[in-house]
């Protein structure tokens, strides 16, 4: 956690208030966008990052992103939730429709980063498919491996996957190294595997249009 007086910059910390607008983000997305914020001289913009592993309890992300929302709104001309629904089952949006902030679109980061639209398009043809993002290739073991148990019980890998087909690895970026790394998690899992390069998607737009 942050120091309450503290934004994370893609310098480290600066001031809080420096920008206008405060992106309220799953810790998740930090890199990206910290990356697109340099990229395109985004100083406007300040952000604050929830803790990534509240995907492993969902139902604890409104009430998480609540007290982020007033504790912060003062301070700042406008809030944007860098969360999609993120299995919360519309209780995201719902909330942030209720203390009138702005969220992402779309039902997960997948999505986003695919592109909501293309997303959706594909959804028959990919019923049996599990998907990693940069970030979940990087930290496989402790948001995959690790909470769903295989580490001490590899005999749940066929409980749970049995009816997947192939890993797709929706890639923000041309890393050799993740590369690798994403085609060994598709391995453990006994998945095929496939790389899909989408870059930042659909979240470069809607940080874009936050100008």
């Amino acid at each position: 956690m942050l120091p309450s007086d503290r934004v994370l910059t893609e310098q480290g910390l600066a001031p809080r208030g420096a920008g206008s607008v405060l992106l309220l983000a799953c810790g998740a997305l930090a890199r990206e966008i910290l990356a697109l914020r340099a990229a395109n001289g985004w100083t406007h913009l300040d952000l604050h990052c929830l803790p990534a592993d509240l995907h492993l309890w969902p139902d604890r992300i409104p009430d998480a992103v609540e007290a982020a929302v007033r504790r912060y709104r003062d301070q700042y001309a406008r809030l944007f939730v860098v969360y999609a629904d993120c299995g919360t089952g519309g209780l995201l949006q719902a909330r942030c429709a209720a203390l009138g902030v702005e969220m992402v679109a779309g039902p997960h980061c997948y999505a986003f980063f695919d592109g909501v639209e293309q997303f959706a398009a594909r959804a028959e043809d990919e019923m049996t498919a599990f998907y990693l993002t940069d970030f979940l290739v990087r930290q496989f073991d402790a948001f995959v491996w690790k909470p769903m148990g295989f580490d001490r019980h590899p005999e749940l890998i066929q409980m749970m996957f049995g009816n997947y087909m192939r890993l797709i690895y929706l890639a923000q970026t041309d890393d050799p190294e993740l590369d690798a790394k994403a085609r060994a998690c598709a391995a453990r899992l006994g998945l095929d595997y496939e790389r899909r390069v989408t870059g930042y998607g659909d979240l470069a737009g809607a940080l874009a249009q936050l100008e």
